[in-house]
């Protein structure tokens, strides 16, 4: 199976993010997106994650979804996924989590997306849910995608 490149762009600058980091998760969890259901990611040369503003992504959310307001996550097919750096600050706040945690979920939800998986109905919503949660659960073990290499 062939994987394309994974890149992560910072292209907000109000909150500081170590990238390194949040490279290093993006290939290993691309790794392990791609042995779900599905195929799309095999089909693409490379994903750009970038890293935005919440007033840039309430552009894009406006613009393609016809939306109001920030959200946390837009991914499009052709292989860009936006993660909302301040939607993922205020949302580890709430959650009692870090914003590299909040983070590496917008990232593995936007490989899912990127995949296949959507989350329009409530059933399709608790179905990637879970696979995010199984795959998070592996990725935090040492080693992470190791296991899946068999």
């Amino acid at each position: 199976m062939s994987l394309p490149q994974i890149f992560v762009h910072n292209r907000q600058r109000k909150i500081a993010v170590n990238i390194a980091p949040l490279q290093q998760f993006a290939r290993r969890a691309l790794t392990m997106a791609a042995r779900e259901r599905g195929s799309g990611l095999t089909t693409l040369a490379e994903i750009h994650v970038l890293l935005i503003s919440d007033r840039r992504i309430s552009q894009l959310h406006q613009r393609f979804m016809q939306i109001a307001g920030p959200t946390d996550v837009l991914t499009f097919q052709h292989g860009e996924i936006f993660l909302s750096v301040e939607t993922a600050r205020r949302q580890a706040r709430v959650h009692r989590g870090s914003l590299g945690g909040e983070l590496r979920l917008y990232l593995l939800h936007g490989l899912l997306h990127l995949q296949g998986f959507d989350d329009r109905t409530p059933a399709a919503r608790r179905r990637v849910e879970a696979v995010q949660e199984k795959l998070l659960a592996r990725l935090a073990r040492p080693g992470g995608s190791k296991e899946m290499a068999a």
